[in-house]
């Protein structure tokens, strides 16, 4: 499980350093793709296959579906992290999360995140009422 909030680097090569507590996870291989709401996901290789199974399983004549695949899958990009637990964030990717220098990189449970620090606060900010609501609609009596 990924969880936690790091802001880390992203060096001159557009090589991003994985927060230590995630490393081991991803030291057999990861993916990057595009995100939600302009945020970048990183999934553990073996979790992404699952998820392209999945795919791969569901009605290729849903437009929605095949749209949503090409988004997915045009800009992925598969990498095991460097020694130094670095990865490369390519041009394309930076680009869509509008990443320069600075990031922050969440854990969400199943999967890695990494946005741009401006829309990640506000994100938070605008998700901040709605989250303290939801608790009881999503998990009831808890």
């Amino acid at each position: 499980m990924f969880s936690g909030s790091y802001t880390p680097k992203l060096d001159d090569k557009g090589r991003l350093f994985l927060p230590a507590k995630f490393r081991d996870e991803m030291k057999e291989g990861l993916v990057i793709t595009r995100g939600q709401e302009r945020a970048l996901d990183i999934r553990t290789k073996a979790d992404f296959a699952v998820f392209t199974e999945k795919f791969r399983n569901a009605s290729q004549t849903d437009a929605r579906l095949r749209a949503y695949g090409r988004m997915l899958f045009a800009l992925a990009t598969e990498q095991v992290p460097d020694k130094q637990g670095r990865v490369t964030i390519t041009p394309e990717l930076r680009q869509y999360a509008g990443l320069d220098r600075d990031a922050v990189v969440i854990g969400v449970y199943d999967r890695i995140e990494v946005w741009e620090p401006r829309s990640w606060t506000a994100y938070t900010a605008d998700q901040e009422q709605a989250f303290a609501n939801l608790q009881e609609e999503i998990f009831p009596g808890f």
